[in-house]
């Protein structure tokens, strides 16, 4: 049987099946059927240069095959991580008072760089503190951030 395979399959036939996949692979548009493509065409140029088994042939396929499949996980594809939604914050953001905070009232401060996807947020104090101070965060409550000036 892997004797009339050997004599069948010739290295035209890993082209065409090459190209197969790459017009699939134009259908689907997942990128995954690309390397499988690209790694039968380079079968077929190679299988046409030297005499090789179909055995071989296939062997060498597969190896391409994976390597294009590492190659396309580990540099193309999409990271499906995203940080939407994510706080992006540290204790050590600045800000500066934009109205006047009470103890324990709200005021406004807005921040140098955006907590929680936002550079404006009610604020709350254990001290008052006046409009146009610096100030840095303490805790977040929910909604409401406990800020104290800098020291």
């Amino acid at each position: 049987m892997i004797e009339l395979v050997n004599q069948s399959v010739l290295w035209w036939h890993w082209i065409v099946f090459g190209i197969v996949l790459l017009i699939l692979e134009m259908m689907t548009g997942t990128f995954f059927m690309l390397g499988l493509g690209l790694s039968a065409v380079i079968v077929g140029i190679i299988a046409y240069f030297t005499p090789l088994s179909f055995s071989t042939e296939l062997i060498l396929w597969i190896v391409l095959s994976i390597l294009a499949i590492l190659a396309w996980v580990k540099w193309i594809k999409d990271k499906s991580i995203s940080n939407s939604g994510q706080s992006n914050y540290t204790l050590d953001t600045l800000g500066t008072v934009s109205e006047k905070i009470q103890p324990n009232h709200r005021g406004k401060v807005i921040f140098d760089a955006p907590v929680l996807g936002n550079t404006s947020w009610h604020a709350s104090a254990k001290v008052p503190i006046e409009k146009e101070t610096r100030i840095e965060i303490v805790q977040i409550n929910g909604q409401l951030i406990e800020v104290k000036p800098i020291q």
